[in-house]
C-alpha cells in the first residue's frame, strides 16, 4: 500500500497504469530519497543517470536500492487528502542484504 496526494504526478501514473513499485532505499541513501521526494516528475526525469531496470509489471526498479516491492493495483481508497493504492505484490527482492534499510526521520528530509 502506498499513500499519494492526488496533486502528485505519481498519483495519476499509478491510477492510469494499474502498477507501482516501492524501492526501499538503504540507510546511506538519504540524498537519493530527496531526489525523488523534492522534485516533480512532471518537470524532471528522476531516473536520468541512475542504473535501473524495468520490472515484470513495467515499474522502474533502482539497482542500488536495498530492496523493492513490485505490485499490481487491486484497489483504491480515499483517505483524507490522499488516496491509498493497495497492490498485490507480483515480485519482491532484497537486492543488497549487506546494507540496512532507510528508516524515515523528519530531520533527514527537512
Amino acid at each position: 500500500m502506498v499513500s499519494i496526494a492526488p496533486a502528485r504526478y505519481t498519483h495519476d501514473l499509478i491510477k492510469e497504469s494499474g502498477i507501482f513499485a516501492v524501492n526501499v532505499l538503504s540507510h546511506e541513501q538519504i540524498d537519493l530519497g530527496k531526489r525523488f521526494g523534492f522534485a516533480s516528475g512532471r518537470r524532471v526525469d528522476k531516473f536520468a543517470g541512475l542504473d535501473h531496470t524495468i520490472s515484470t509489471t513495467g515499474s522502474p526498479i533502482l539497482s542500488q536500492a536495498y530492496a523493492y516491492f513490485d505490485a499490481k493495483l487491486v484497489d483504491t481508497f480515499p483517505a483524507g487528502d490522499h488516496t491509498l493504492f493497495v497492490g498485490e505484490v507480483a515480485a519482491a527482492k532484497v537486492l543488497h542484504p549487506e546494507n540496512r534499510p532507510l528508516v524515515f526521520s523528519k530531520k533527514d528530509f527537512f
